[in-house]
């Protein structure tokens, strides 16, 4: 069963849509006996990353977070969430990941990054499985976070940024997945594949 991150920057309805399109299991809770009893976790996000981190602390779910040896799949600001910090209102990060957010520049582009992209270059990896360069994934963010040596995809826009991160068993990404279509749903298939133990490829249905 999987696990969804119940916290006040969640995107709880639309990834729980996404789960059950797939007919996958899961519940949302913000209970730490619960998130024990699960075999794969999602941490979601949209909005400020200090109120979220802010939320977090108020039940514990930093330190839960931190500590877990489950899968966890990060989504847009819950992957931005892993790394130390971010230039968005000086806030810090849980740490996992090192590294630190940094804002577009708007005097390049349109800030924020919304919309359709592609990936810019990819590596192997159980959650890029039957992925490619050329589909398209949803992004809304201001923030980016700098390519480092757990990157696994990549994004351009403005500059290279990391579109997919993978450290142990913390991964994340940019995008939203839950609204990305067929390949939103291939790559949350490759993640729920994963952790129930098979790592067969899958196929964009």
């Amino acid at each position: 069963m999987i696990a969804i991150i119940n916290y006040e920057a969640g995107n709880l309805a639309s990834v729980s849509n996404a789960f059950k399109r797939l007919d996958e299991p899961h519940i949302i809770t913000d209970e730490k006996d619960e998130l024990d009893e699960a075999d794969g976790i999602i941490f979601p996000g949209v909005g400020h990353a200090q109120p979220a981190m802010q939320s977090l602390k108020k039940n514990g779910l930093d330190t839960w977070l931190i500590n877990t040896k489950k899968p966890v799949l990060g989504i847009c600001l819950g992957m931005q969430l892993f790394y130390e910090s971010s230039e968005e209102g000086e806030s810090k990060g849980l740490g996992i990941i090192p590294g630190r957010l940094k804002k577009f520049d708007s005097s390049k582009a349109k800030v924020p990054h919304m919309g359709w992209n592609t990936f810019a270059d990819i590596s192997a990896h159980p959650l890029m499985n039957s992925l490619t360069n050329d589909q398209y994934f949803y992004y809304v963010h201001s923030y980016f976070a700098p390519i480092n040596e757990f990157t696994v995809a990549t994004c351009d826009y403005i500059e290279p940024f990391t579109s997919v991160i993978c450290k142990d068993n913390y991964w994340g990404v940019q995008f939203h997945p839950e609204k990305s279509g067929k390949v939103g749903s291939l790559l949350l298939q490759n993640f729920l594949q994963y952790v129930n133990g098979h790592n067969e490829p899958s196929e964009v249905q």
